[in-house]
């Protein structure tokens, strides 16, 4: 018996050693992890092969290209660290062991271009998002940065370094640069810094749905110059070593390299990193509707009479109430053909074009309608419908555990709502126990209209007894929160 008792205690202890050793080597893991960012489009196949890449004939004066935007542009790109501090909750060792296992230090990183002489940095939104803390280095030198802006819906960041006489790049303009010529990526890949790769423009104006936002744009230069993790917030340029693109995503299975990666114009990044310096956000432009994608099998569906050799344009397919578009005479049903007599033939042409334009500009846009022609002057608004500047105003409560904001008017148009509060950021508080999700918008709290954060704030720190949140989530879709506060 007491042989079988030992064994029994000797067994134990012996599990609860093993399994001690293997949770710490899991927290030093943690600890020590150090990885890149750079978002991966997946697409799933059960009959995948892979197709090598076909060889190039460099010839010497392209290869001398080369070398010069090599040495113009690598110069301007810097090492970004993302160092962030996650807390991991105690699992039953710990409580056996009387071990708290605090916070753990992750860090991911990317790349950076150097904007301008003074320090402005503009790197990808996911490269920074979730920072405790941003490092760019530089020269050997290793300087604290500071986050001036981002803007998911285009997926770029503004960064501030304070140092001056930097080596800015060099802008160029990603509106004449024409597929099939050729293009290098300057960045960071697998923390090896300063690294060239060259490959020509296999497309522009690509959309693939992976940006977040409300309003994203999506109309990426699409180029097989091997871009791979860290590359991220990198500099995509010209042979004349121009920037032309902010290099943003990779088509892969794999998570690594596999044919094509994806860049932001640098037209598109020009306006967002002025705005960003100059007002802390984007002033985004609206035209009072959205457009689609417009093809044949879309109008045999309208019945829209074309001609099916050539289809062009695309469809108006929400107005705005009251919005500057209905105002200048635009219904659902248009065919937009041109933008300030600039050609557009898809959803990502027409939300770049829209996208080079502030608030209280005045476009002309050329529409077809039954067969006729015709031309709509308007004026662009910002998200609340007027001209005026704005600034994004955001309210932060530590004991709900979530930051709040205001749902702009254009967004309450397409929600059909007449008021709301956006919810996100959701930390430790009441907003979590109580399981609202990200971005849900608040509309009511037990009958009361809420408008603003403030209120909100206000009645969930008094509210006692049965309690009822009504709102919607970020596709529209109705829902409620029932819970009981003592």
């Amino acid at each position: 018996m007491r042989k079988t008792v030992l064994y029994i205690l000797v067994s134990f202890f012996a599990g609860l050693g093993g399994a001690f050793t293997y949770d710490q080597i899991k927290i030093d893991q943690n600890t020590q992890s150090e990885f890149q960012s750079t978002p991966v489009v997946n697409f799933a196949s059960n009959n995948s092969t892979s197709t090598p890449l076909p060889s190039r004939d460099i010839s010497s004066s392209l290869s001398e290209d080369f070398v010069g935007a090599s040495q113009a542009s690598t110069k301007s790109v810097v090492y970004i660290k993302n160092i962030s501090e996650r807390s991991y909750g105690r699992s039953y060792l710990d409580y056996i062991f009387d071990r708290d296992p605090g916070s753990q230090t992750q860090i991911s990183s990317g790349s950076g271009v150097i904007f301008s002489k003074d320090g402005y940095i503009v790197s990808n939104n996911h490269v920074v998002q979730d920072a405790d803390k941003l490092q760019v280095v530089y020269n050997k030198k290793v300087y604290d940065a500071k986050l001036i802006g981002t803007d998911p819906s285009t997926d770029l960041s503004v960064l501030k370094i304070e140092d001056n006489n930097l080596p800015a790049i060099t802008i160029g303009s990603s509106k004449t640069l024409n597929v099939g010529e050729w293009v290098i990526a300057v960045g960071n890949p697998f923390n090896l810094t300063s690294t060239v790769t060259a490959g020509i423009v296999s497309a522009k104006g690509r959309e693939i749905n992976i940006l977040q936002g409300k309003f994203p744009i999506e109309s990426f230069i699409q180029t097989d110059a091997a871009i791979n993790p860290g590359n991220s917030g990198g500099a995509l340029v010209n042979k004349n070593g121009e920037l032309v693109g902010i290099n943003t995503a990779i088509l892969s299975k794999t998570g690594s390299y596999a044919g094509y990666g994806f860049a932001v114009p640098v037209d598109i990044v020009k306006k967002i990193v002025t705005d960003i310096i100059e007002y802390g956000e984007v002033q985004k432009a609206f035209f009072g509707g959205e457009v689609a994608d417009f093809d044949a099998t879309i109008a045999e569906r309208l019945d829209i009479n074309v001609d099916q050799d050539n289809i062009n344009g695309v469809l108006l397919s929400y107005v705005q109430k009251d919005g500057t578009a209905e105002k200048a005479g635009l219904k659902e049903g248009d065919i937009i053909v041109k933008f300030n007599n600039q050609v557009v033939d898809s959803r990502s042409q027409f939300e770049e074009e829209l996208s080079y334009h502030s608030p209280g500009d005045e476009v002309m846009i050329t529409y077809e309608r039954k067969g006729q022609t015709g031309n709509a002057n308007l004026v662009l608004t910002n998200r609340e419908g007027t001209t005026s500047i704005l600034k994004r105003e955001i309210y932060t409560s530590e004991s709900l555990g979530a930051k709040f904001e205001t749902v702009p008017k254009v967004e309450r148009d397409l929600l059909n709502i007449d008021y709301g509060v956006r919810v996100f950021n959701i930390d430790n508080g009441l907003i979590k126990r109580i399981g609202i999700s990200e971005d849900f918008i608040i509309t009511d709290i037990n009958r009361n209209a809420i408008k603003d954060p403030e209120r909100l704030v206000e009645i969930l720190e008094k509210i006692r007894g049965r309690v009822i949140i009504e709102g919607v989530n970020s596709k529209g879709r109705q829902g409620y929160y029932s819970f009981y506060l003592r």
